[in-house]
C-alpha cells in the first residue's frame, strides 16, 4: 500500500496536544484539570458509599444516580492517563491501538450517561405521574436491565467505531491531535482517504443516541409539568418539582457542553484553537465534576449523610 499505514505491525501514532502557543505555562495550565478530577473521583465515590453505607438511600432515584457516578467516574478515568502524561509529563505520543482504546472508552461512557439520565426522567415521571405503582414499577430487576441495557447499546454502537478507523490510511508524518486525548472525529480527520462513511455513520449514531435521549427526555418532563399542574396547592407543587432539579440540572450540564461542542466542530473552523479545547473541557470535565456537587447540594439525605462523615473525619 505504499505509505499507507494500516496494518497493526505498521500501525500509525498519534502526538497529543496541549495548549498550543503558551507550552511554558502548561504545567500551571494543568492544575485546575486537576483539581476537576480529583472532585469527580473524590466526589462520585463519596456518592457511591454514601447511598451504599444509608439505607434510605436504597430506592430506584438512588440506584440510577449510583449508575451516574460510576459513568461519570469511567470519564474521568479514560482520560486521566493521557492529560497527565501531555500536560505534567510532556509524554505526547500515543500508539494507534491505545488511541482506538481511548476513544472507545471515551465514547462508550459519553453515550452511557445520556442513557442514563433518560433512565432517571423515567424515575421521574413514574414517580410523579403514577406515584402509588413507583415501587411495582420500577423494581430492582427492571433498574438492573434498565442499566445494562443503556450499557449493552453504547456498546453495540461504539463498537463499529474501530472497525471503521482500522480500514483508514494515516499516512501523514505526523498526526497531532487537537487534544490531549483520543476523539473519533479527531482521529477520522487525520486519514488520508475519504472518510464519509465514519462521518456519517457518527452523525447517526449521534442523532439515534443524543437526539433520541434528549426527545423522551424532553416529552418526559412536558408530562411530570401537566401532572404538577393539575395539582391544587401551590406549595405540594413546588415541592414535587423541586424533586426534579437535581436531574434537571444534570442533564443541562450533559447536554449543553455537548451540543455547544458539536456546534463548534463542525462549524467553528475558523474559531482559534483555545475555544475548540475550552469547549472539549467542558463537555468532558464539567458534567463528572458538577454531579456529585450537584446532587450533594440539591439532595437532603445525601448532604445530611455528607456532613455527618465530614464532621466525623473532623473529630
Amino acid at each position: 500500500m505504499g505509505n499507507f499505514r494500516i496494518n497493526s505491525s505498521d500501525a500509525p501514532s498519534f502526538i497529543l496536544t496541549g495548549f498550543p502557543g503558551m507550552e511554558a505555562m502548561e504545567p500551571w495550565l494543568s492544575l485546575p484539570l486537576l483539581l476537576f478530577y480529583a472532585i469527580s473521583i473524590v466526589g462520585n465515590s463519596l456518592i457511591l458509599l454514601i447511598v451504599k453505607e444509608e439505607e434510605s438511600l436504597h430506592q430506584p432515584m438512588y440506584y440510577f444516580l449510583s449508575l451516574l457516578s460510576v459513568n461519570d467516574l469511567g470519564v474521568s478515568l479514560s482520560t486521566l492517563p493521557t492529560v497527565l502524561a501531555a500536560l505534567c509529563f510532556r509524554a505526547r505520543v500515543i500508539t494507534f491501538n491505545a488511541c482506538l482504546a481511548q476513544m472507545f472508552f471515551i465514547h462508550l461512557f459519553s453515550w452511557t450517561e445520556s442513557g442514563i439520565l433518560l433512565a432517571m426522567s423515567v424515575d421521574r415521571y413514574v414517580a410523579i405521574c403514577n406515584p402509588l405503582r413507583y415501587a411495582a414499577v420500577l423494581t430492582n430487576t427492571r433498574i438492573l436491565a434498565m442499566g445494562l441495557g443503556t450499557v449493552l447499546r453504547s456498546f453495540a454502537l461504539i463498537l463499529v467505531f474501530p472497525l471503521l478507523l482500522h480500514r483508514l490510511p494515516f499516512c501523514h508524518a505526523q498526526n497531532v491531535l487537537s487534544h490531549a486525548y483520543c476523539l473519533h472525529v479527531d482521529m477520522i480527520k487525520l486519514a488520508c482517504t475519504d472518510i464519509s462513511l465514519n462521518s456519517h455513520y457518527g452523525l447517526s449514531i449521534v442523532l439515534l443516541t443524543f437526539g433520541l435521549d434528549s426527545a423522551l427526555i424532553l416529552i418526559s418532563y412536558v408530562l411530570i409539568l401537566r401532572s404538577v399542574l393539575a395539582i391544587a396547592s401551590r406549595e405540594e407543587r413546588l415541592k414535587t418539582l423541586n424533586t426534579c432539579v437535581s436531574h434537571i440540572l444534570a442533564v443541562l450540564v450533559f447536554y449543553v457542553p455537548m451540543v455547544s461542542v458539536s456546534i463548534v466542530h463542525r462549524f467553528g473552523a475558523g474559531l482559534p484553537h483555545a475555544v475548540h479545547i475550552l469547549m472539549s473541557i467542558l463537555y468532558l470535565f464539567v458534567p463528572p465534576m458538577l454531579n456529585p456537587v450537584i446532587y450533594s447540594i440539591k439532595t437532603k439525605e445525601i448532604r445530611r449523610r455528607l456532613l455527618k462523615m465530614l464532621f466525623r473525619f473532623k473529630r
